[in-house]
Order: C-alpha cells, then structure tokens, then sequence
C-alpha cells in the first residue's frame, strides 16, 4: 500500500477521518465529511478509483491493498486519526476484519457504513437469492446468455457452474479485472470494462443487455448503487435477476445516522 498523501501532521489528528471506500458510496460520504469541516484520507484499492472524488485541498489519498497486519498497524499508530470509517463492499471481507481487529486493540475509533438500503420488490420483479457462487449449478440453465456483474474474482466459480451458458461479463475499468475476465476464459467481445451508471438509472447495463441479448443477470447483493442499478435494468426488461446473498458482516449505521455520529471536527 502506497503511503498516504499528507502533509506532515499539519493539523491535529482528531480532525482527521480515515476513510476505506470504493466509488459508490466513497465520493459522497467523502463530501459530506468536506462539508462538515473534516481532513479526509481515502484510502482505495486502484489509482483510477480516485477519478470518482471531486478534488478539494482538504481531500488525499492512499492507493493500494493492505497486505498485513503490521503495516496496518503502523500506519494507524502513526496516524492515530479522530475516526476509521469502513465504507467498503460488503464482499470485502479481509479488510473489513482487518479494520475491526486492530481498532479494537489500538482503541482507535472504528464505524461501519451499512450500505442495506430498504428496497420493495416490484411488481413483475424476478429475483432469485444463491447462497454461493456454487449454487448455480442447481439451477442447471442452459443454453442462455448469462451476464456475470459479480466482480472479476469470481468469475471462473460462476462460469464453471454454468457450464451449458454463455458467459457475458461487465467488470470494473481496471487493468486487473480485465486480465481477471480474460483469464477466465472470456473472449474480448464478451467483457465491459466499465464502472456503475453514475445517474443511477443504469442505461449503459441496458444497453449491455439488449445488445448481448442477455437472458439472465447474476449480481452481488450488495445493498448499494450497483444492485440497485440492476434490479431497475431487470425489472424494465423483464429479465430474471439473480442474487450472491450477502455476507453476514458487523452491524453499520446507515448514511445519515454514520454522519450524525461523526459531526464535526
């Protein structure tokens, strides 16, 4: 993980929040904490996950995946902000219990954002929940075309499940998740390198679908922007939608009441 971006200590640490996110729920929360008056280091996994932030001199950055413990360690002793905020996917569960582990033996401030947004199902919604990557053996589909929007990691375990489909895959605007795709069999006109529909009302995922002439979707239940985006996508083209259950993580607090509890510096 490369170091952070600061300026010398420059300021107390208690006006400091240290922020782990992605490029859904990051960029607001991050501008909120601007607003409200805060220092705010975002650390993320990719240097082109950093164009997702409006820039703002009292905003820097940390790119890169923490590997150990003891860096972490390090990193957080040294910089002993006011706040940690865990923002990241629910699947990222390493770091997740990382964070939780070494904040409660340094007594550094630790709150979890929880992404579970209450959503209806619509009338005419088609939803399945799968317990595991696995599980789509069970279903034994054949002869669709299945579009994978599950990150590039688990592509091989979905497309060894569904031996008997046609694999389609939309993966992040990463060098990474593009090598991930191709490695996992997928031909270059089968993959979109592309980041959710920043308006929310997914019509680059329509698109997708209506030119892959997709017969089914396979996405995260995340609780965030990308789930959201594919449930509106499937619903408006009547598609089945199929869900990778979330993991049971720690209990978060939800935007509003996360912010609340923070206040100002």
């Amino acid at each position: 993980m490369h170091g952070p971006v600061l300026h010398q200590r420059a300021l107390p640490a208690e006006q400091w929040v240290w922020l782990f996110a992605g490029t859904a729920e990051g960029p607001p929360l991050a501008q909120a904490l601007l607003a409200r008056g805060w220092q705010v280091l975002v650390s993320v996994v990719t240097a082109a996950a950093t164009r997702a932030y409006r820039p703002h001199p009292s905003l820097h950055f940390q790119v890169g995946t923490c590997s150990s413990d003891a860096e972490l360690e390090q990193q957080l002793r040294q910089l002993a902000p006011r706040w940690v905020v865990d923002a990241t996917h629910p699947f990222a569960l390493e770091i997740s219990a990382r964070l939780e582990r070494l904040c409660r033996q340094l007594d550094q401030p630790l709150l979890r954002l929880d992404r579970r947004e209450a959503s209806e199902t619509r009338p005419g919604e088609q939803l399945a929940l799968l317990e595991q990557t696995e599980a789509l053996s069970g279903l034994k589909l054949v002869g669709e075309h299945l579009l994978l929007a599950i990150g590039a990691r688990q592509l091989p375990a979905a497309i060894a499940a569904t031996p008997h489909c046609r694999h389609f895959a939309r993966v992040l605007d990463q060098p990474g998740s593009l090598q991930a795709a191709r490695a996992a069999g997928l031909p270059d006109h089968h993959i979109a390198c592309l980041r959710p529909d920043t308006s929310g009302e997914g019509q680059l995922e329509e698109a997708l679908c209506r030119r892959w002439q997709i017969d089914r979707v396979l996405c995260r239940q995340g609780g965030g922007r990308s789930e959201q985006i594919w449930r509106q996508v499937c619903w408006r083209l009547q598609l089945p939608l199929l869900l990778l259950r979330r993991p049971t993580d720690a209990p978060g607090l939800p935007m509003a009441a996360l912010l609340e509890k923070l206040g100002q510096p």
